[in-house]
């Protein structure tokens, strides 16, 4: 049996509150590129050590940090005086069953190919790599080799996560909106655009306003009037991208939008955004995993947050980025399985060294319409049974990088 405790939600949904402010981190910000390359970091290591040993080994890769480097920006073209530096720190197993892993080649390949594949204008060989890896504790890594063939891990943390459903209008328009700026399509269109994009939403009863940063690339601006042509050109396109959803709402929201607010025509250089290779983080902002987005890929301020940051964390018995995510899930198999809940919130807590399949206690609140608390209760039960009963299955998933969490 498991403790799985179920209340209504005593507060109106998200959506008819009067106020919200979302944020989301896009592709080429420090803290966005810190969760996505530590988390690759992970998923190939678990790779690596099913195929050498048929089972995923001890490994946290969550303590990653891009330190900035130093650009000559130029109209026309920049170029990069002072690299970055990437750290790697945390844990990983080096040898297991006599069997060694080159943790210094998995991580540095994975590194050099996530820039290339994802920055067009950063050189992964400029780039300094520091590897603060080191083998885990006797207690930690015991966990690994506890468990028989086919039993469900024990949790290597006590801790707690939150996940919720359904995304509000604001949250989904920031989150795609970043999307967009960073698809391929819309590179294809402006080049000139960075993949820095970062946007902060706020929602007013009905009237939404996005802040929107996003340096141009100074290789494409040869003056400070092509820069100011671009960035209008852009904007109306942002402001097309926007209106055409706001406009499909029921009840119509009222969108603005601003880009690069600290631009200041008369100033050079000193008066507009522009990188050398499309993020901040050449020359003016550090990253660091954890400060990026949630894992449903959002930075919701009026939604209760978990503290732990998923990215890098092992996928087996990692809570922090298991129940992190398997959160997000069972509440949205709750608002998009049982018609009568329109909002659901869940809450894992672990205990350590205690099977992940069973947490301490799992917790949901929902909001009911149409229907009645009690007509629903043995459906959401049954949801989030099922969920911790498959969870061996859902850890794969996220070992394979499947699951988003970012």
């Amino acid at each position: 049996m498991r403790n799985i405790v179920i209340e209504g939600l005593n507060a109106p949904p998200m959506e008819e509150q009067k106020f919200e402010v979302v944020e989301r981190k896009g592709l080429g910000h420090p803290d966005y590129i810190c969760d996505s390359l530590m988390d690759k970091v992970s998923v190939n290591l678990c790779s690596e050590y099913i195929k050498k040993l048929g089972h995923i080994l001890h490994h946290n890769t969550d303590k990653g940090m891009l330190v900035s480097g130093k650009v000559n920006a130029k109209m026309g073209g920049g170029e990069v005086i002072d690299p970055m530096l990437l750290v790697f720190g945390d844990r990983a197993t080096f040898e297991a069953e006599g069997v060694e892993f080159d943790i210094e080649n998995i991580v540095t390949s994975t590194a050099k190919k996530w820039f290339s594949d994802n920055l067009r204008f950063v050189d992964p060989f400029q780039i300094e790599y520091q590897i603060e890896l080191k083998s885990g504790s006797s207690e930690l890594t015991d966990i690994f080799r506890r468990k028989e063939k086919g039993e469900v891990l024990g949790a290597n943390d006590t801790s707690a996560a939150v996940g919720y459903a359904p995304f509000t209008f604001t949250e989904w328009i920031v989150h795609e909106t970043e999307k967009y700026l960073n698809s391929s399509t819309f590179k294809k269109e402006y080049p000139e655009s960075g993949e820095d994009v970062k946007i902060m939403g706020v929602r007013n009863d009905n009237k939404i306003h996005l802040t929107v940063a996003m340096p141009l690339i100074d290789r494409f601006v040869n003056s400070e009037n092509e820069y100011f042509r671009t960035k209008h050109e852009i904007l109306d396109e942002i402001e097309d991208f926007v209106s055409k959803y706001a406009e499909t709402e029921c009840n119509p929201l009222f969108t603005s939008i601003s880009l690069n607010t600290l631009d200041e025509p008369g100033r050079g250089l000193n008066g507009i955004y522009t990188t050398v290779t499309g993020t901040s983080s050449e020359d003016a902002d550090c990253g660091q995993v954890g400060r990026g987005n949630r894992v449903n890929g959002i930075i919701p301020l009026n939604r209760p947050s978990s503290a732990e940051a998923a990215a890098g964390k092992n996928p087996v018995s990692h809570v922090g980025k298991i129940y992190n995510a398997l959160s997000h899930k069972i509440a949205h198999r709750l608002y998009n399985e049982i018609p009568d809940v329109s909002e659901a919130y869940v809450w894992l807590l672990s205990d350590i060294g205690k099977p992940i399949d069973k947490p301490r206690i799992a917790t949901t609140q929902i909001s009911v319409d149409g229907g009645t608390f009690d007509s629903v209760k043995n459906e959401v039960h049954e949801v989030i049974d099922s969920e911790l009963e498959n969870i061996q299955q859902f850890c794969m998933e996220l070992a394979k990088g499947k699951v988003p969490i970012y």
